[in-house]
């Protein structure tokens, strides 16, 4: 693939999943620009870097953490969390698969996604609070962790079915191999493993809840549908900021 093909693919995934500005037309390229959601993650990272080092100069820690918290809403529209709630709604409203189906897709958020939502917030809120102060370390874990959250919508799309007949997400999915897939994913690897300690503690942390998530998805739907894949980005990176705080 070129140069031009993988600026496209990295196109499409921005258009899909934050509001940034990536120039005129629309571009939609849904099994090319899966590869491409660490990449975005990177930008969305690397923007949360230079923002949060300046709020530093400004602001004690608690406020900086909830700065930096409502800029990744704003970034991606909240585009991730809206499946959060989705899928919080109807995994917990114990009932069966075809009805949790039509409960993720009810526009509507119940009193378990409203909760899912304000207690992944606050995680990511008290997480950025309590990481070590402004440097090298804290940057390199704001630009990898929000790479590592997208990174997981790949593992989930690449080891389990769509949960749905039809829907938006259905297109993400294509005969690619996982490998290809998570090609960039050594970048944030690479980030987090040079902060020492605390970002090995990231990655193990980063295995074991998409573990943990992909086996809850598998054991109550069989699959995965695109409100589940969202919640999987919003999850993990709540756990991943309060992974990277841990006292060293």
């Amino acid at each position: 693939m070129n140069v031009k093909e993988l600026l496209l693919d990295l196109k499409s995934a921005m258009q899909f999943s934050t509001i940034l500005p990536v120039g005129t037309g629309n571009v939609f390229r849904p099994v090319g620009q899966v590869a491409m959601f660490p990449v975005v993650g990177l930008i969305l990272g690397g923007i949360l870097a230079f923002t949060d080092a300046l709020l530093s100069l400004l602001w004690p820690p608690l406020v900086v953490g909830i700065l930096d918290t409502l800029l990744l809403m704003v970034l991606t529209g909240g585009f991730h969390l809206d499946g959060l709630g989705d899928t919080a709604d109807g995994l917990f409203s114990h009932r069966p698969k075809e009805r949790v189906l039509e409960i993720m897709k009810d526009s509507r958020s119940g009193a378990m996604g409203v909760l899912a939502m304000v207690a992944i917030i606050a995680m990511k809120w008290a997480g950025l609070a309590a990481m070590p102060d402004p440097g090298w370390s804290r940057a390199l874990l704001l630009i990898a962790i929000p790479s590592l959250a997208r990174g997981s919508q790949i593992i989930g799309i690449g080891l389990l079915p769509y949960g749905r007949k039809e829907g938006t997400a259905h297109d993400l999915f294509g005969d690619v191999p996982l490998a290809h897939r998570l090609r960039f994913m050594a970048i944030p690897v690479l980030l987090a493993l040079l902060t020492g300690g605390r970002g090995l503690i990231v990655l193990i942390i980063y295995a074991a809840i998409t573990a943990a998530l992909l086996h809850w998805y598998k054991k109550k739907m069989g699959g995965i549908t695109g409100d589940m894949l969202g919640a999987m980005t919003e999850i993990t990176e709540g756990f991943l900021f309060v992974a990277a705080a841990v006292a060293l």
